[in-house]
Parts: structure tokens; sequence; C-alpha cells
């Protein structure tokens, strides 16, 4: 054995590296072809405290953190995102070499490498936080390799144990538990909720057994989580990045492991108050006059709502948009001042849509093209032309025309971006809906900074994000706040994010659900649905009673779809239990925000999915659709005709809200609920804090957090079931 001492003289960031293995087929691979990484040279320690460990692909670099073990090889894009708030404190570790293994230690931890083929086993506590898979093999130690270099990207496995769960990966619309599905973290126009792909993803899931893994990197990454056609006993990652950076999380449990990553990647600020009230839309408001009724219409039904939304077609003239311009034609005879003003007389917020791109059609486009603020194509040198898919619009959507796609990475463009929204902000625009983002698809797309369509695909999202919530900071006069459709890491600290085109059907509703729950346990707070569904206006009264329950559990709430959704349209019936909703909405603000608060500390989401809620509760795991609210309010989403539910409570007695009916926890409970009842528990012995009865938050004295209380609930001794 030696020990090492640090090394002070400059780290090389390769050494020669083996041929790369023949493409794999990612359906069914044949691990057999594939290299497996060997460790060919002594450690050493360098002057930040790193461990480097010469290999077969590379140096590999190591590096304990407060947060766990990250491993890294250096790749060629120089590129940063700022997808890290920050680099992370690297914590000393001693190191000690054998012939065929390495040990390197810090604090508690220590981290065993095996050498041929390349292996790990962490452990901090003397308790096993993660390790390379015993997937053997007759003629290998590990059938599946535990790090390899592919012609496809970076191979790097771990292992799962028995009846080990998964959790996060983003937006995703199937079950939370990640346990045998096939992802991709590929942002998607997705246009639906239907299928595995969705608009917001992140490289970032975690185990209950208290472990988790953050893939750095702006690449697809693809996740074969106990995927039995790779290895039903390990978690295979595909990093499809010439860059290898992957942070092994440590924790007790899935709130501190997502707190570590938001550590890292950042958590939101604490939106602006208005934004917890009824935001109202349509796809779209054909005209100023149909607006302004609509506005006129929500005050005289005495609908609770803060801000209505200006969705594309109402403000921009599609041929040419995106130009930060209102449509001459729509508004010939209707100042855009004016109208702002008229809506804001009657104590509305003002939201407007915009997208990225900027049509051939526009004088924009040549500006921006001439400038090298525009995405290039490779093969010309110019600016690229995209083109839709049109199939996908049939005869619901406005075709879109053939634009330019607008270069985040470049600084002017950035900036013009930027503020090119100030003249919106002085105009009394409160919100802008930052959609679509998904558009870099081709890889011969090229931005400024060097990077091409596959690399900078996901991390687009971010750069759009950033842009526009920077420019809501700078300009609103009401608080920077969005809502955007697609995401990536370090996205939650531009809030909101919504969550794309559900149909307007039951499925739709369940899997909107699952998709503000996944997005919450992969470390965004915040999320908000399309109620009524966006896809075909089916006057379904009873859907949308039900989705505008759960709605006034999430952390944003918004009315929106192909048609109206104001309540009265729907039904008489559906008109008063909708009020009835969105009245209790707005007296649970004071709750409201103090969840906020919470998770802008700890980047705990405000709904939380059972497996996140009651870590050390196995039962509570398998109902996935039902969920807490913030600390104390448990909901049950009715998701089919006739309110009939099924539902888990945790050990412990529990009061019905309102209703302060007593249940006994630690067993499955049914219940049939009438068109205005909604099943939600609170644990007996707490308080839910309840604000004043208003129509918009204009009318609270004092917006402030913990400032607006009217009382306590429960306030009455409680009843039996």
């Amino acid at each position: 054995m030696s020990l090492l001492t640090p090394v002070l003289t400059p780290v090389p960031t390769s050494v020669p590296t083996a041929p790369l293995a023949c493409e794999l087929n990612l359906s069914a691979p044949n691990w057999n072809i594939v290299p497996q990484v060997t460790v060919i040279g002594e450690a050493y320690l360098t002057n930040d405290a790193s461990v480097m460990l010469p290999t077969s692909v590379g140096l590999l670099q190591l590096s304990f953190h407060s947060c766990g073990l990250r491993l890294r090889i250096a790749g060629k894009s120089s590129a940063n995102y700022e997808m890290l708030l920050q680099e992370p404190d690297t914590i000393p570790c001693g190191l000690s070499y054998l012939e065929h293994s390495t040990t390197i230690t810090s604090g508690n931890c220590k981290l065993v490498i095996q050498h041929t083929p390349f292996s790990f086993s962490l452990s901090c506590n003397g308790k096993s936080v993660q390790k390379t898979p015993n997937d053997g093999h007759f003629v290998r130690q590990y059938r599946m390799p535990p790090l390899a270099k592919t012609a496809q990207g970076w191979l790097f496995s771990l292992d799962l144990g028995a009846e080990e769960a998964v959790y996060g990966l983003g937006e995703k619309w199937s079950s939370l538990n990640k346990r045998g599905q096939f992802i991709r973290s590929y942002n998607h126009d997705a246009l639906g909720v239907n299928a595995e792909i969705s608009y917001k993803n992140t490289p970032f899931a975690w185990s209950p057994s208290g472990w988790g893994v953050f893939v750095h990197t702006p690449a697809p990454v693809t996740h074969a989580v106990g995927y039995a056609p790779w290895s039903q006993r390990a978690y295979g990652l595909l990093i499809e990045d010439d860059a290898l950076d992957i942070f092994i999380l440590k924790g007790k449990d899935g709130a501190e492991i997502i707190h570590q990553y938001t550590e890292l990647t950042g958590k939101a600020p604490v939106p602006p108050v208005w934004s917890l009230g009824v935001i109202l839309s349509k796809a779209y408001y054909k005209d100023v006059p149909e607006l302004m009724a609509t506005a006129k219409a929500v005050r005289e039904h005495n609908m609770p709502c803060d801000v209505i939304t200006l969705d594309g077609r109402a403000w921009q003239d599609t041929d040419t948009r995106f130009a930060f311009e209102w449509d001459p034609k729509r508004f010939a005879d209707f100042a855009p001042s004016k109208v702002i003003s008229d809506l804001k007389a009657m104590h509305f917020k003002v939201c407007i849509w915009e997208y990225p791109l900027v049509s051939v059609q526009n004088p924009l486009f040549e500006k921006m093209a001439n400038k090298g603020w525009l995405l290039t194509d490779k093969r010309s040198g110019e600016a690229y032309r995209y083109q839709w898919d049109m199939s996908a619009f049939a005869e619901v959507l406005t075709p879109l025309p053939e634009s330019g796609i607008v270069d985040f990475t470049h600084p002017d463009a950035f900036d013009f971006w930027l503020e090119s929204h100030k003249p919106l902000f002085d105009l009394g625009i409160d919100m802008i809906k930052a959609d679509f983002g998904e558009q870099v698809e081709d890889d011969n797309m090229l931005a400024h900074n060097g990077d091409s369509g596959h690399r900078l695909h996901n991390v687009y999202s971010l750069l759009y994000n950033r842009c526009v919530y920077q420019a809501a900071q700078k300009y609103s006069q009401t608080g920077p706040f969005l809502f955007s459709r697609s995401a990536w890491t370090g996205s939650q600290r531009y809030p909101s994010q919504w969550g794309g085109d559900p149909q307007a059907d039951w499925g739709g509703l369940i899997g909107s659900i699952r998709g503000a729950l996944s997005w919450g346990m992969s470390g965004a707070p915040y999320f908000a649905t399309d109620v009524g569904g966006f896809y075909k206006d089916t006057r379904d009264s009873e859907l949308f009673v039900r989705w505008s329950q759960v709605a006034v559990f999430s952390a944003h709430l918004r009315l929106h779809g192909i048609g109206q959704r104001e309540p009265w349209s729907y039904s008489s019936d559906a008109e008063n239990a909708v009020n009835q909703a969105l009245k209790l909405r707005y007296q649970l603000i004071p709750y409201i925000q103090a969840a906020m608060q919470q998770a802008s500390e700890t980047g705990l989401p405000l709904m939380r999915a059972m497996a996140l809620a009651f870590a050390d509760d196995r039962l509570a795991r398998g109902f996935e659709i039902q969920f807490m609210f913030g600390d104390n309010l448990l909901v049950v989403p009715c998701t089919q005709v006739g309110g009939e539910v099924e539902f888990y409570l945790p050990q412990g007695q529990w009061l019905r809200f309102p209703e302060q009916q007593v249940f006994t926890g630690g067993k499955v409970h049914q219940l049939t609920l009438a068109l205005d009842e909604m099943a939600v528990f609170v644990p007996k012995g707490q308080q839910i804090p309840i604000g004043p009865d208003v129509l918009h938050t204009g009318q609270l004295e004092n917006p402030s957090i913990g400032q607006q209380i009217s009382y306590y609930w429960p306030i009455k001794d409680e009843m039996s079931p």
C-alpha cells in the first residue's frame, strides 16, 4: 500500500483512449461487444482535493462534497450553461492504492474502486449508498458494463435492490416509480400526457433507500431503470455527451436528496401573491370584444380570478410572429394601452404569450439573422429555417410559419430578447406565458457558443426560461412570474411551469396529476395544469369540476383549453361547485404562501407524492394519485365519473377538511362525493390558516406571508364519519 500526497502540478485532461465499441441496439443491447473501462495507472491527489484515476478512456476525476460523490471525465465543449449555481466545495480525502483496487476516504464516507474492470462501492457511516450492480455473466464478472464509452455516449450502471423504487426524472405521465421504465431525458412538444415523451426533463432520480443520481449535462440521457431488456437488477444510464459528470447523492430520504440536488442546481423563489390566484385563459379569445366581455362576465358572476391571458393569436399575427408587436389587424380599433388599462380597471393582471421563434415573414428575422442572433445552419452558414411538422396541427391548431430560432447562447441576442420585453411590461403586462422551446431538434443547428442541436436541445429551454424570467425581474411592475412549458435542469429557479396540452378527458386529468407529482419529485416545486384539459371542447361538466377541485391544491391554477373554460359555460351546477372551490383557493393563500416559503428553502414541492411525504410508510407509496399539499393537507383527487374515491390514510387520526369528520389512519377508505364535495384530510392536531373571502388578491389588505389570516381551522369539535 502507498499513501499518496497531493500533486500541485497542472493536471492533464486526458490519456490515450481505447477504440469505441460499435453502436448499441438500445432496445436489447448486446453487452458482450462493449469494452468495459479499466484502471490503467496509479491514482493521485490534486491540489483541489480531487483524486485523478487514469483509465482506459481518460482521466477519471473523483471528488467528495457535502452532497455525496462526483465522477468526471472532461469533454470537448467548454460551454457553461450555469445549470449549477456554483461549483460545490470539495471535501479533503485520503487515498490508498493497491495493485487491484483504490480506496478513497473522506470523513465518514469510503469509496472502493476495483481496477479490472472499473467498478465501485460507496458507503457512508458503514452503510452502503451505491455500488456497481452485481449483474454477473458466465464469462465476465459484470454482464452490464459498470462504466463504458460507446458510439452513443457513456454507459454507467448503478445497483437496484430487489424491491427498490426510483423517483424523479422530470415530468412524466405514467407511474411515479420509474422502476421497470425506459426513459429518455429529452424535451418534446409532447402533444399530450399519454406517452413517455414530455416537455420538462431532468436527469435526476432518487431512491427512498437513501441515494440519488444527477447527471450534470445539457445532453440527452437514457435511463433504463430496472428495465428488463437491459437488466432488471440495475439502473443503467446512457449519457449522450463526450463529457461525463455524475453526482451520486446521499441523504436519509427523498426530501433530503431533493434538498441536496437543489443546493446544486438552485431553488425556486417565492412568486408574487397574485400568481396564486386564478389564471383564466382560452385558446384563444378571437377578438378584443370577446376578451373584454369575458373579463366583465367574470366579475359579474363573482368568479374569483386574478389574471386573464391573451394567448398566441389573441395578440400576435400568426404569419409574422414572434416579434413583440401587437397584431395591427386585431388591434386596429383597440389601442393595446387602452385594452390593458380597461382590464386593470377590472382588477385583472394581464398575461401574454410568446415563443422563441421569429417568422421569416417578419423583418425582425433578417435583422437578427444578419447580426448572428439566430441559430445557424451548419450546411449553409445562414440562419436555420425551422419548418413545423404540420401533421400535428390538423384542424385544431393554427399552422405556423417557417421561422428562425433565437440563439440565447449569443450574449447580444440574449440581451436583445430580454430588453424587448420592456415596452410590454411598461404597458402594464404582468406575466409572460413562455411557450414552446423544444424545437432545437436538428444537429445541423449551430449556436454561437459552438454547440450544435443535439447537445443544445434540452438546455435551450433553460436559457429561454432564464431570459424571459430575468426580463420580468428587471421590468415587471408587479413582480417576476412566468409560465414555461419546456424546462431542464435548473429551470426551477425561474418559476413557474405548466403541464402542456392534456386531452380533455379523465385520462388527461390523471396524467396531469402524475406529471405534476413527478416534476415535484425532480426538484421543481411549482406546477400548474390546463384545468378542464386543453384538447377538444368536450363540455364535460363533471370532469371540469373535478379538475378544478384538484387544481385548488396545486402551486398555481389556470383554466385553459380550446373553448371556453369559464365555469358558467358548462352548467349552473358546475359553476356553483367550481366557484366554491375557487373561493377556497383564495382562503388557502396564507397556507400556500407558507408552503412556498418552505419550498424556496428546501426544494420540496407543494404537491408531494405519498412516497415523498411519507418516506417510512411503504403502503403509502402505492397510492400514486393522492398527494400531500404542503405539510398538512392530504388530497384525494376524484378521477372518475360518479364521485367514488378510494384512498389510504397513513397512521394516526385524520380530520376531513373542512367537514371535520374523524377518520382512522393505517387503512384504506372509500367515499362517494357529491359534485361540490372534495376528499381532503388533515392530521388531527394540525391547524390550517384560513384567509379572507376575496375575489382577487388586490382585495387582500396585507398580502405579505402570514399577514392575512382570518382564523385557523378547525374551529369546532370534530364529528364521527
